[in-house]
């Protein structure tokens, strides 16, 4: 249409003003949309990058890091990266509320959420910032009935979709209520925003910790509630999908009141495309089981398939020692591992849980809280007292391997033979080496929330901390 105008700069000017006319209307006419939401949209702050670009198609390569642990297993194992010698700081950034979930990378991006309602774009080498978009008002903890996060914005990690382009987070804004937010990759801008809060669901009870997980076009969001167990909430799954519209779909746990959903990995998908959740407490100590204590398979339509608890799932759930901590653990041969804070580990099949007391195996292994990292038939396990190694050897046997320091307890991943956990109570990052847990390199990078889990790609590993970001070049 501009060549249409300026073919006609030298028209008489009754012609001249009656093309620009014709002009405006046509703009006017072709003029985009807006993203569409299931409730009113909020004003977004948006801060661009610091040179216009042109728009780019990025799609995943093998250095990106997607989703939570990397992929939809959650296995957080990259193969044949080097092992580090030490760590040098690359770039540190400070940013407008805590990091608690994991960094993602895209291309060259690094993308970063905040409990600020915030979601960045760094280019990962130089830490040069590409744009910012706040989404919302984070919600004060003086609003809420308890909880240990204050303020509460993005805490489960976000999911990049590479077929609409879009980077999809969770936040919890002021009114109270909860958001899914899908952003350009290349501008952030919102191009998605609407409700993810069910009818009778209260928001102010509800808090979403878990990681999204992309598959086939929907986005799926788990829910528990906050640290204190206050008001009525139940453990839950969120289906919408990616474009924002239609109805929700959802999976809630059977029980009278609590079941939560909140492990930082968040679903967990095996190649058969079935969806595992780990489940927490309910207040039901006696009579029939609820769910609850529990790991869950679904489909993806959100439908329950089968589950397993332990034979001690009534008193686990008086003594909120149940498994909910920690998100299942998929293995090869169709296996699962579980734990929590009951310390006890349980390995299952994944086609038949095998419901209360089904477990295939049972061991004492620790007390877990956030995501397991796995290679090959080994699991990193993110205990209390320190990371551990569990071994799952021939005729479905299980092996406690090496201990870390108590302190180095955080949600590990690995890049070939070596394991990049943080030390939360300390703001410690250490390289081990995940066949012998010896420490390869350490530094230090700040205080970091309990389940902060790092991201490793081109050779920089990021670590989300209390007051922003680290980014640390291997050597």
């Amino acid at each position: 249409m501009l060549y249409l105008f300026y073919g006609y700069r030298k028209s008489p000017r009754p012609v001249m003003w009656m093309a620009l006319a014709i002009l405006l209307l046509l703009v006017g006419a072709c003029g985009s949309p807006p993203a569409p939401a299931a409730t009113p949209t909020k004003s977004v702050n948006a801060t661009p990058a610091p040179t216009a670009n042109a728009t780019l198609i990025v799609t995943p390569q093998t250095t990106d890091w997607t989703t939570y642990h990397n992929d939809n297993a959650r296995t957080g194992y990259l193969p044949n990266i080097p092992d580090p010698h030490q760590f040098t700081r690359a770039w540190t950034k400070a940013l407008d509320g805590a990091v608690y979930a994991e960094p993602l990378v895209i291309g060259k991006q690094l993308i970063i959420a905040t409990e600020g309602d915030s979601l960045y774009s760094f280019d990962e080498q130089s830490g040069q910032l590409q744009w910012r978009t706040q989404v919302g008002t984070p919600v004060p903890l003086s609003a809420l009935p308890c909880g240990n996060i204050n303020p509460s914005g993005i805490t489960g990690t976000p999911v990049y979709d590479p077929a609409s382009h879009l980077i999809f987070a969770v936040a919890e804004i002021t009114g109270v209520s909860h958001i899914l937010v899908g952003l350009d990759l290349n501008t952030g801008k919102v191009q998605v925003r609407r409700t993810v809060d069910t009818p009778g669901m209260d928001p102010l009870t509800h808090q979403e910790r878990g990681a999204l997980t992309l598959y086939q076009g929907m986005i799926y969001i788990p829910f528990g509630g906050r640290f204190g167990d206050c008001g009525d909430y139940h453990g839950r799954v969120i289906g919408v999908r990616t474009d924002g519209q239609g109805n929700l779909i959802s999976y809630t746990v059977p029980t009278t009141r609590e079941g939560g959903i909140w492990a930082a990995p968040g679903i967990v998908m095996d190649n058969a495309n079935h969806l595992f959740v780990s489940v927490g407490n309910g207040e039901v100590t006696q009579g029939q089981w609820d769910h609850t204590d529990s790991v869950l398979r679904l489909s993806p339509a959100l439908q329950l398939e089968d589950g397993f608890a332990p034979q001690s799932w009534a008193q686990d759930n008086a003594t909120d020692a149940d498994l909910g901590s920690m998100s299942p653990v998929l293995l090869p041969n169709g296996l699962i591992f579980s734990d929590g804070k009951s310390g006890q580990g349980y390995l299952l099949h994944a086609n038949a849980l095998g419901g209360v007391g089904g477990q295939v195996q049972q061991t004492d292994v620790c007390n877990a809280y956030g995501g397991a990292a796995t290679a090959d038939s080994q699991v990193f396990l993110p205990c209390a007292d320190g990371v551990r190694q569990v071994k799952i050897g021939p005729g479905e046997t299980m092996t406690v391997g090496w201990h870390a320091p108590q302190s180095v307890n955080g949600s590990p991943i690995i890049g070939g033979h070596t394991l990049y956990v943080v030390d939360h109570n300390n703001g410690v990052f250490y390289a081990l080496n995940r066949d012998t847990g010896a420490v390869r390199a350490s530094i230090p990078v700040g205080i970091t929330s309990r389940f902060a889990t790092p991201t490793l790609s081109n050779g920089l590993v990021f670590i989300g901390t209390l007051q922003g970001i680290v980014a640390l070049k291997i050597a």
